[in-house]
């Protein structure tokens, strides 16, 4: 490529004449991108694509821009442009002699490179940065290996990760313009809160997504999502021909969320091998858009051998592509939960002696609390059932008290031993 092309790349992502448009800030995962760029190490930016990370490194740019950090002294490299004709290392290079000799920043600058995976050999670059020039480097990239061992001896101990989800329904709130402060807000908002909480569950979390109007619009942009993970962050990455296939796969576990699957039960289903379902499903689960949950036990084996329970990233995402909603909203609700336990940090599993219990949350060794998702607790059968799920676990696992999360029933009973507290999703996630 030309110095000029590269440069006219460059001068379109950058902040260096004039500021750039980089929409409504989301300050919890801009808060865990500063905290990290505070240990001196390279900062690795992970999340399924579209769900805003490129948007997130532009806001942070601007916020050191503002703190006294000069223009020039910033760098933004997006690797998915699509006039980058070869994307290799002798590419990044020129790219970097551009910039130091278009720009001459300070020996302390700040470079960015987004959606890195498609660069081979870009480790070798961000080391050399980090190390040789001491440069303050962040990466992006949409999948979970991007780090993986290939990687691991060149950045063993030089980087710090920070995992970028879609909105959680505070953010989704917050961007449809709905600011909830206080338990007071909570309450005299409580009825446009419940709406806006049955549009998340149906459009999802992109940022993008919950921006546009119409559903037309939101339902194009959701399939386009799904295609670019199945073709740009699977199907190229890991040079497969089975297209059709993995399509299929990914599509049963979207539509069978929440539910228990095991690899033989869909080989036998979808007349695959077994050793297909097991990559393109590990695939899938790389790129950020499936989550497989294990049974509790403190046995090794018997997590490996019993059915995992499967939950997508993003119900907007599921319900495009299965074209299903009104009649599953038990088992989006418990995919719900699963995506923000899973925000919070929470080691989970489901749990199943006799009953089934959706969570247990594990902290250090041991089980800290369990949790049911139940969307129709007025059924006097199904609450007993939930219950009954619930009180074993608790006395298996020694707990005080569990939880049942509804749909918008709230309060508490004592059963025995164990306090049961009830709660609707919809505040659930607005009180962490």
């Amino acid at each position: 490529m030309e110095r000029s092309e590269i440069l006219n790349i460059l001068t379109d992502w950058n902040l260096w004449k004039e500021d750039i448009d980089a929409g409504i800030k989301r300050k919890t995962p801009l808060k865990k991108i500063a905290e990290a760029s505070k240990i001196r190490e390279i900062v690795v930016i992970k999340g399924i694509r579209r769900s805003g990370k490129s948007t997130l490194l532009l806001q942070f740019c601007k916020e050191l821009i503002d703190s006294g950090v000069r223009r020039e002294d910033t760098l933004i490299v997006n690797f998915e442009d699509p006039r980058f004709k070869q994307l290799n290392l002798d590419t990044l290079n020129k790219v970097y002699d551009v910039y130091l000799t278009e720009m001459s920043p300070k020996e302390s600058h700040y470079v960015f490179l987004d959606e890195v995976q498609a660069v081979d050999g870009w480790e070798k670059f961000a080391r050399y940065l980090h190390e040789n020039r001491r440069v303050n480097v962040f990466v992006t990239g949409s999948s979970s290996k991007l780090l993986s061992s290939e990687y691991a001896t060149v950045l063993s101990g030089r980087h710090i990760d920070v995992e970028i989800r879609q909105l959680s329904f505070a953010e989704y709130l917050h961007f449809i313009g709905i600011n909830v402060e206080d338990r007071l807000d909570l309450s005299a908002k409580r009825h446009k809160i419940k709406n806006a909480f049955y549009d998340y569950l149906k459009w999802g979390g992109f940022p993008k997504v919950v921006l546009v109007q119409a559903e037309r619009e939101k339902r194009e942009l959701l399939d386009m999502y799904f295609r670019d993970i199945i073709i740009k962050d699977v199907v190229v990455r890991h040079k497969i021909k089975e297209i059709d296939k993995l399509e299929e796969l990914a599509k049963y576990y979207l539509t069978n969320v929440s539910t228990l699957q095991s690899f033989n039960k869909i080989k036998n289903i979808l007349k695959l091998n077994l050793d297909t379902v097991e990559r393109f499903s590990g695939y899938l689960s790389e790129v950020y858009l499936l989550s497989f949950v294990r049974k509790f036990s403190h046995s090794t084996k018997e997590q490996i051998l019993n059915p995992r329970k499967v939950y997508c990233s993003d119900t907007g995402l599921r319900n495009a592509v299965s074209f299903v909603f009104s009649e599953d909203l038990g088992r989006l609700a418990e995919n719900i939960v699963f995506t923000e336990l899973n925000r919070r940090g929470s080691e989970v599993y489901y749990w199943k002696k006799e009953q089934e219990v959706d969570f247990l949350v594990k902290k250090g060794f041991k089980i800290a609390e369990a949790i049911q998702v139940c969307w129709n607790i007025e059924n006097p059968d199904v609450k007993e059932r939930e219950l009954k799920g619930l009180k074993s676990a608790c006395k298996e696992f020694k707990l005080k008290k569990g939880l049942i999360i509804t749909e918008d029933y709230e309060g508490a009973e004592k059963t025995g031993d164990e306090a049961i507290n009830y709660v609707p999703l919809w505040k659930w996630l607005l009180t962490e």
